[in-house]
């Protein structure tokens, strides 16, 4: 299968004679075997198979051999969120002591993540522009940064990352780049193919696309040697005494070694696991994806345009818009397009923004993005509201900022709407 749209439809699973069509939901806490010298061979990683969903379940592994075919990598997990699917990936390979850098503009969660939490285990973050040179990100490397991380779109911000220009410095200080492709989705934009290692995914989002269930993914390009750099990933390079003094990188290979490990050690210890059911739910929505992201994109271009030219708006953000200042990576990175959201700043700044969400009737208030429904969020006192002003911008957030996610309507149906409130916020 070469085509995307042949990978959301069919990828991950082909049932054989006589088996379901359907990826099958295996609602089992724990699976049977005929001897214990079997089921030991599991826990020493020496057979494939299941024993316990902790840490996993053939159900959710379909869907994630599925997403794994769609990005173009080696291996893939399964997580409960987007928010455990970083912190795996992360954690995967940093522990106290240990630095990253991330871009500034990324997920308000995710910032917080880094900021607060894995400070809190001993993990110290730098946070940069998304617009930095490579010699600014190259001034921030420090003898024991263990990885990059950011985000193709930016979630609420929508700047888009110089993914090369990132995996560039990356790579020649021997770490890898971790990006978040939540937003453009691996429709939209392949990372491995710009040089990221690895990618994870809410997929939750637009890969779920129904609002039916929380989820999330971490996918291995298989590119990234780990032995070459073995002082530095100790935790990949060395034996691992809970698995009879396994070495992940040497057993499992170049393109194993981060998702076995994270499934046999992290996923094991920490429980972060997906429903076999929200598996379920989660391909369904994979089998429309190519085609609903067309949608999304349209419906954002065509109110970003809208937007951009009401006199009730400050400002207006989507990466799609030819004044963007991400045009020239939109045009490399997210040819066929980039996503259904838009961000704006409303004239009258928090006041007018509370009035003008108050009178959308069409477009729901949620804290939710990028689904069939359109729905808005004001982040400066929802998402982002455990952040200060000063982190606000860093983020890319400002007080005014409104964040709409165009859904699946019609886009006139949806313009009418926020017209009907801008009238109604306004002209009162």
């Amino acid at each position: 299968m070469s085509k995307i749209g042949t990978k959301c439809v069919q990828g991950g699973y082909t049932p054989k004679n006589g088996e379901p069509r359907q990826v099958p939901i295996i609602q089992s806490t724990t699976f049977k075997y005929d001897t214990s010298e079997d089921m030991g061979k599991l826990f020493d990683l020496e057979a494939d198979g299941y024993f316990y969903t902790r840490l996993a379940n053939p159900t959710s592994d379909y869907v994630a051999k599925k997403i794994c075919e769609m990005e173009g990598g080696t291996a893939a997990m399964l997580t409960s969120s987007g928010m455990s699917a970083n912190f795996l990936a992360v954690f995967n390979i940093c522990s106290c002591g240990d630095h990253l850098i991330s871009s500034s503009a990324i997920y308000g969660g995710t910032f917080n993540l880094f900021a607060v939490t894995m400070k809190r285990m001993g993990v110290e973050v730098t946070f940069i522009s998304p617009d930095s040179t490579k010699e600014e990100i190259q001034k921030e490397i420090r003898p024991n940064t263990k990885l990059i991380f950011g985000e193709t779109i930016a979630n609420p911000a929508l700047d888009v990352l110089d993914i090369e220009k990132f995996a560039s410095v990356a790579h020649e200080n021997g770490i890898p780049l971790i990006i978040d492709n939540t937003f453009p989705t691996p429709v939209n934009c392949n990372p491995f193919k710009f040089g990221a290692d690895i990618v994870t995914h809410a997929t939750t989002k637009y890969m779920d696309g129904h609002g039916s269930a929380v989820g999330g993914a971490i996918v291995d390009s298989g590119n990234f040697d780990w032995m070459k750099y073995a002082d530095k990933y100790p935790g990949l390079c060395t034996p691992d005494d809970s698995y009879h003094g396994i070495v992940y990188a040497e057993k499992f290979g170049i393109g194993g070694a981060f998702i076995t490990k994270c499934v046999a050690q992290l996923m094991r210890d920490l429980g972060v696991t997906p429903a076999p059911a929200n598996a379920f739910l989660l391909n369904v929505g994979l089998e429309s994806l190519h085609v609903r992201m067309k949608q999304h994109c349209d419906n954002g271009l065509a109110v970003a345009k809208y937007l951009e030219s009401n006199k009730n708006v400050a400002w207006v953000k989507y990466p799609g818009l030819e004044s963007s200042k991400d045009k020239d990576l939109v045009k490399k990175y997210l040819p066929n397009g980039t996503c259904g959201v838009v961000s704006f700043g409303i004239v009258g700044g928090r006041e007018a923004a509370s009035k003008f969400m108050k009178s959308l009737i069409l477009i729901a208030i949620e804290t939710h993005v990028a689904d069939a429904r359109s729905c808005c969020l004001h982040p400066a006192t929802a998402t982002h509201r455990q952040l200060s002003d000063q982190e606000l911008v860093e983020c890319g957030v400002s007080p005014d900022l409104i964040r709409m996610s165009m859904g699946l309507e019609d886009a006139e149906d949806l313009i009418a709407d926020i017209e009907q409130a801008f009238n109604n916020t306004f002209n009162q």
